[in-house]
């Protein structure tokens, strides 16, 4: 049967054990004439950190952009086009106030989502080149979401949000970061 360490020895092992490691890693050899040693090895390090960092920073940017996108494009589908197409935006219609509501949310959402992709896809060569020319309809979409809450959206609003999500889904897909539609939670929306 294993037997509890109590919480005070552990954390002091714990602390033990990091001011040897920072106390070796601070010491160095005061004695080195040469002053070139640790700049030189530093500089060789250097190149191949800076490449591979940089490699893992454009991977981590489509990874961003992907799910950026996918969240922008399935708050767009389930609270903006599919209400819009089943008639409960219309006045009258039961539940029409809480779907304006998750609409506007979603609309400001799907914004602030396709902006964020957007800036993901700067740190891709690939991916920058393809999303460039979208940053402007990105930006028309910048007042639809109080649009929406208010109930003042019409066909031409949800068709400019379709079509802003599509053109960044075929981007993401010709540059080789394919968009899957994401439905955030409701508590992300207001989150």
């Amino acid at each position: 049967m294993p037997r509890s360490v109590p919480l005070g020895r552990t954390l002091a092992a714990l602390l033990l054990s990091c001011a040897l490691v920072a106390g070796a890693t601070a010491c160095g050899d005061s004695d080195d004439t040469s002053g070139g040693n640790a700049a030189s090895a530093s500089a060789a390090a250097s190149p191949s950190v800076s490449v591979s960092a940089s490699a893992e920073k454009q991977r981590l940017a489509k990874t961003r952009f992907v799910a950026n996108a996918g969240l922008a494009a399935g708050a767009t589908y389930q609270w903006i086009v599919k209400p819009y197409r089943a008639g409960t935006f219309k006045k009258g219609a039961e539940g029409r106030r809480l779907a304006l509501v998750k609409a506007g949310l979603a609309g400001g959402f799907a914004y602030n989502r396709l902006k964020a992709a957007a800036e993901n896809a700067k740190a891709d060569p690939l991916l920058s080149k393809a999303v460039a020319p979208l940053t402007a309809g990105i930006e028309s979409l910048k007042g639809l979401g109080t649009k929406l809450r208010k109930g003042e959206a019409g066909e031409g609003d949800v068709g400019a949000f379709e079509s802003v999500i599509d053109s960044i889904k075929n981007a993401g897909k010709d540059a080789g970061a394919e968009v899957k539609d994401k439905v955030p939670s409701t508590s992300q929306l207001t989150g």
